[in-house]
């Protein structure tokens, strides 16, 4: 992966069982992909300000080992693959060596009211370093 963020597991994301519960995984994976986007010129406001958004429409994830208190995370993000309207993302949420989730997000690029939009020049580009086949 190309990217990565660190996020802290925090005790309020923690199920009765001490592991993080299954449906925070997606918001440290939106974490990873927004700090992805922003470190490469694609902030959300900047985004925003230009009529466009990114939606996710699809989310895939491989749970494979629990996260729990007290651990610290990293979020591996790269573009697996960017299409007419949509990019594929890969990531990853590791602790140390070991791989706790794996996910494929699809997200689409729209304008303001939800309509689909063909990405600019300029937003392809800023995603090129992003890329896990570069």
């Amino acid at each position: 992966m190309v990217h990565t963020t660190t996020v802290p597991v925090r005790f309020s994301e923690l199920d009765p069982y001490g592991h993080v519960n299954h449906a925070v995984y997606a918001t440290y994976l939106e974490i990873g992909r927004v700090t992805a986007l922003d470190a490469h010129g694609l902030g959300l406001t900047k985004v925003g300000a230009d009529g466009f958004q990114f939606v996710v429409v699809e989310l895939r994830l491989r749970f494979r080992a629990p996260a729990e208190a007290d651990d610290v995370l990293t979020v591996e993000t790269g573009v697996a693959e960017i299409k007419r309207v949509s990019t594929q993302w890969r990531q990853r949420i590791v602790r140390g060596e070991d791989i706790l989730v794996t996910a494929d997000v699809r997200s689409a690029v729209t304008d303001r009211t939800g309509r689909p939009l063909r990405p600019p020049p300029w937003m392809i580009e800023a995603l090129g370093p992003l890329r896990t086949d570069a």
